[in-house]
């Protein structure tokens, strides 16, 4: 493996024309109208959550995705959490996720002093899996006393929602999951952090759910250095996110109002104001990615090692590309290898279940996942200038 380790380091330094630095697995690139709307900002001295790009970046996100109304946040996990607040996620309750995810999905869930239901994913989607999903419901849960309450038989706690992730920028079977959501009074919080400029079935990922979840960190396809949205089908629902998360205040001319316990997650404009030139770039990074996504899928064709390739009626971004070798140990010594030679490659993370804090979680089976873990690597993908 030692040949086909270094034809990889090789093909990836002339991908990138980078023949000794660091090659990062996702740079943010800056190439448009930055700094100009930046010193804009500055120039008018709203900085803050007030000022003229927070609300052009939520109504351009809006008109890009489909979403009636978009509210920006400071990063995609604060937005999470006031997701899962607003369909009523509460202490004792219990929200199905998936185990394979980024531990910001997991962390958001117990911000609300719920607890995380671990189930499978698909493997030709990364996502959640519909048929768990339905089998785990069908198996453990029960209608409670309260009209549409579902609880879990096990531990008594009512199910109050469901929150799927569209992993790496791929789609999952979305619209089955709102389906059986919605046969089960299960609200849907999309989690969608990675899928900005992802289509399933010719629709946006975010937008299926009651309410969807971008992130823009610094890693993200399109940045604002921190920051989030969410989307929303319902527009007395983004009314309230906007309330709430600018600490719940009322509006009067001098006094300092505040009618529920609300939070500081408002987005800065000045983060806004980034935002709104890297969404002017994003369809041509998306163009570009998904050419680097082809040439990665060629080249590893001839070395016969498995390249994810986006789901059957999805249009994905393609924001991270990911291999499949046949073993952990054939993985960890891949991973060695190109990191110890400047090029910046990661395993897909550790199942949410066998983290310390959340151990005592209740699982699914978890075959799908499992396989994944000892199996993904993550390459390269930032937009090539």
């Amino acid at each position: 493996m030692v040949q086909v380790f270094n034809q990889t380091a090789k093909f990836i330094r002339k991908l990138y024309n980078e023949p000794f630095a660091q090659i990062p697995l996702h740079a943010p690139l800056f190439i448009g109208n930055e700094k100009i709307y930046i010193e804009d900002c500055i120039d008018s001295t709203f900085v803050s959550s007030v000022g003229k790009f927070v609300g052009q970046f939520e109504y351009k996100i809006a008109e890009y995705t489909g979403a009636n109304n978009a509210i920006a946040c400071v990063n995609g996990t604060s937005a999470l959490h006031l997701a899962l607040k607003m369909v009523g996620v509460e202490r004792n309750t219990e929200v199905i996720t998936q185990s394979l995810t980024f531990v910001a999905t997991a962390n958001a869930i117990k911000y609300c002093d719920a607890y995380p239901v671990f189930l499978d994913v698909d493997l030709d989607t990364l996502g959640l899996s519909p048929i768990s999903l339905k089998s785990w419901i069908e198996n453990n849960t029960k209608w409670g006393t309260r009209n549409g309450e579902l609880i879990n038989i096990e531990t008594g706690r009512r199910i109050s929602a469901c929150v799927p992730m569209h992993t790496f920028g791929h789609p999952c079977r979305i619209d089955e999951i709102v389906d059986i959501c919605n046969n089960y009074n299960i609200p849907v919080v999309e989690d969608a952090a990675e899928s900005l400029g992802s289509w399933y079935k010719q629709k946006h990922t975010g937008t299926f759910g009651d309410i969807g979840v971008l992130s823009f960190n610094g890693n993200k396809i399109i940045t604002t250095g921190g920051g989030g949205m969410l989307l929303f089908k319902n527009n007395e629902l983004a009314k309230v996110a906007k309330h709430l998360s600018t600490q719940a205040k009322i509006y009067h001319p001098w006094e300092f109002i505040h009618d529920q316990i609300g939070y500081n997650y408002r987005m800065p404009n000045i983060n806004a104001a980034l935002g709104v030139a890297q969404l002017e770039q994003l369809e041509n990074y998306i163009h570009i990615k998904r050419e680097i996504a082809e040439l990665y899928k060629n080249f590893f064709e001839n070395l016969s090692i498995s390249f994810f390739i986006e789901p059957q009626d999805a249009y994905s971004n393609y924001w991270l590309n990911l291999i499949l070798l046949n073993s952990r140990k054939e993985r960890d010594n891949f991973l060695k290898y190109l990191n110890e030679n400047k090029i910046m490659s990661r395993p897909i993370w550790r199942l949410m279940n066998n983290l310390e804090f959340f151990r005592d979680c209740q699982t699914g089976e978890l075959s799908n996942s499992k396989w994944l873990e000892d199996r993904v690597i993550n390459l390269p993908s930032s937009v090539i200038k």
